[in-house]
């Protein structure tokens, strides 16, 4: 995930904040029968009892729409074996085409698609969100998952901390 920009045309603070890593997941949600998903990077716990995840999701993206009617959301966990399966959410796809099409997938308890390559699945039921900036932070309560297979998660460090 390049953002193209040479690193010495960029803000000092820019610079700064490439440096905080971040994991990469491919977040599901579904909108009626369409099942979406995206490369999500800004994931992260907030507590334990009861377990919370947060998700950022840009405003306006369909999938905060879809997360919003749902009131659910799932998390599949990338690694280095898995790492790979994230193309087929860069693309566009037509219609009531998904991503999920073009890869090996397994259902939620609660209906929601996950990667059955990656390397753990969450699935979260909304418990609120907050607007940051050009983000929508979504909390959910972690309500069913599971590790698929030993490893560890894939870390993200940007160049350019100021966009993608």
């Amino acid at each position: 995930m390049s953002d193209g920009v040479e690193s010495t045309t960029l803000s000092p603070l820019a610079q700064a904040l490439g440096r905080v890593p971040s994991g990469l997941y491919v977040v599901a949600s579904v909108h009626g029968e369409r099942r979406l998903g995206f490369v999500g990077s800004f994931v992260m716990q907030q507590g334990f009892d009861p377990p919370i995840l947060s998700v950022a999701v840009g405003k306006g993206r369909d999938h905060l729409k879809a997360i919003r009617a749902s009131g659910r959301f799932a998390v599949s966990v990338l690694d280095a074996v898995s790492s790979g399966l994230m193309g087929a959410f860069f693309r566009k796809h037509e219609g009531s085409g998904s991503a999920f099409d073009q890869v090996e997938t397994g259902t939620t308890p609660g209906g929601l698609p996950f990667l059955a390559g990656a390397l753990a699945w969450l699935e979260c039921e909304v418990t609120g969100e907050h607007e940051t900036g050009d983000h929508v932070v979504v909390f959910g309560r972690v309500t069913a998952g599971e590790k698929l297979r030993e490893g560890e998660p894939s870390l993200h460090v940007r160049r350019n901390g100021l966009s993608y």
